[in-house]
């Protein structure tokens, strides 16, 4: 019996000890925020929500922060233990909030800023994952074709003898080739491929010429762009206007930006601003930012209303990702019909003109 209950706390410890999940923080952030808007003192909400929230893991880091709160540590430098779930971003916001006697307002901003972020994510996954899905299914159907049927056909052929049409005797050779050494060399180059980019996308540089690369790209390059405009003004914005100094937050923007060549870009800002220069000259030299949104940023330095532009621009952008995503998936879906209806379909009519060419010499 003693034996059971030894093993129960590591059976427990596996998934109570689980990250939350970006969900978990949200729904943590909001109700938290509204608490201490209502009035509820830090220590008190820690405790309440520790209780009902359903991640386990977050339950756990939840009475640490708490713990660490009535020792008498503030609740910035109780999460900052925790950076794996609360993010520097995050840490900041609250510090930022905590000094400002803001708490309530920050913790508002930082789940919206989290919940726009996460469809932001969606958007990108659905727009990368649709055609991926649809290649390999393409892919797929003609390889079955090609390794199943058409060696079958093949055989027949060979009985009956004679001279093969030059399309048939090419699907023929294409069959024997990937169903043999050939098959096995395109598994094993695209593996090759795949494992050479994770490791040049290790480094540094191969970070920044590959992201470079993608931004290029036609069709996704532009999507990709649009995500980087939509992430740096909204980040940018929730911290100016959380009260986080102006380099602190280019400084945290460049480290989510989650593109190399955006990253780059905000640390080039990042110097100018020390310099005394404003955003918008180094952004307008960028071939990242549109000239719309430097001129809108030049335009909200010069009233005094960056944080407020910068979500507008945000907004819109967010919208420019809907329809780009929308127009793409519009793009992609005839041009993957026709690609696989043109493969199977000159496969079929390569397979029958042996057949049909019989039918002619018997008549």
């Amino acid at each position: 019996m003693a034996e059971e209950k030894e093993k129960k706390p590591f059976l427990s410890m596996e998934f109570s000890d689980a990250k939350p999940k970006e969900k978990d923080i949200v729904v943590f952030t909001r109700q938290f925020s509204t608490m201490i808007d209502a009035g509820l003192p830090l220590v008190q909400g820690l405790d309440i929500l520790s209780q009902q929230v359903d991640s386990k893991g977050l339950a756990k880091i939840l009475t640490k922060v708490k713990n660490d709160v009535e020792t008498g540590a503030t609740f910035a430098d109780s999460l900052k233990k925790h950076q794996k779930v609360f993010d520097e971003f995050y840490c900041n916001m609250v510090d930022a909030g905590e000094n400002g006697g803001i708490l309530d307002i920050v913790l508002q901003r930082l789940a919206d800023y989290m919940e726009k972020a996460m469809k932001l994510k969606r958007k990108v996954k659905g727009a990368m994952t649709y055609p991926i899905v649809v290649v390999s299914i393409s892919v797929s159907v003609v390889a079955l074709i090609m390794i199943k049927v058409v060696p079958t056909f093949a055989e027949l052929f060979s009985q009956l003898g004679g001279t093969l049409p030059a399309p048939t005797a090419l699907i023929i050779m294409a069959s024997h080739f990937i169903g043999g050494i050939g098959g096995i060399m395109s598994v094993v180059g695209l593996i090759a491929f795949i494992v050479i980019i994770l490791q040049i996308r290790k480094t540094e540089k191969g970070r920044y010429y590959t992201d470079q690369i993608l931004l290029r790209l036609p069709v996704f390059g532009m999507l990709l762009r649009k995500v980087a405009v939509a992430k740096f003004t909204r980040t940018l914005g929730t911290l100016i206007s959380s009260g986080v100094p102006i380099l602190d937050s280019l400084e945290m923007t460049a480290k989510t930006a989650g593109n190399k060549v955006v990253e780059k870009t905000v640390n080039e800002v990042r110097g100018a601003v020390t310099e005394g220069r404003t955003l918008a000259d180094p952004l307008s030299k960028s071939t990242v930012f549109p000239p719309m949104v430097t001129h809108m940023i030049a335009i909200g330095e010069s009233t005094g209303a960056l944080d407020a532009m910068l979500e507008k621009i945000a907004d819109f952008y967010d919208d420019e990702v809907d329809n780009a995503v929308s127009n793409m998936t519009q793009l992609i879906e005839p041009l993957m019909i026709v690609m696989l209806g043109g493969s199977v379909g000159f496969i079929v009519v390569a397979m029958y003109m042996p057949i049909f060419k019989l039918i002619t010499m018997v008549h």
